[in-house]
């Protein structure tokens, strides 16, 4: 089991930018595929981005984000960063990192596939 701490969410105006961070422990985070989700009051938790296993050759992007959001990692750090730019209100919500072994299977956008989970960070983007 890995510990997932994220940090770098907090108040931003629109158009504005944030960059997330999630630290991993007890495991390497390279055996992991690393996602970002996301959770508005009053919402399900939605998928916003991940990276694969090992390399973080292959990102994935909700249609939401796409563009303006980026997912990276730095296996030498055991840390994902998620990059936001061009923030809107509708980006406010509790940010949370998860993370699934990357030897067992593919990435997908549902979060009950998804074995690790951090325990959020909050970004919230006045308008």
């Amino acid at each position: 089991q890995v510990q997932l701490v994220e940090s770098g969410g907090g108040l931003v105006q629109a158009g504005g930018s944030l960059r997330l961070s999630c630290a991993a422990s007890g495991r390497l985070v390279n055996n992991y595929h690393m996602a970002w989700f996301r959770q508005a009051p009053g919402k399900e938790r939605e998928f916003a981005a991940a990276v694969n296993w090992r390399t973080g050759s292959s990102t994935y992007y909700a249609d939401s984000v796409k563009g303006r959001f980026t997912i990276f990692r730095d296996n030498a750090k055991n840390t994902v960063y998620l990059q936001m730019n061009s923030l809107k209100s509708e980006d406010t919500a509790v940010y949370y990192c998860a993370a699934k072994v990357g030897y067992y299977g593919s990435i997908d956008y549902y979060p009950a596939s998804w074995t690790d989970w951090g325990q959020g960070t909050q970004v919230t983007v006045s308008s």
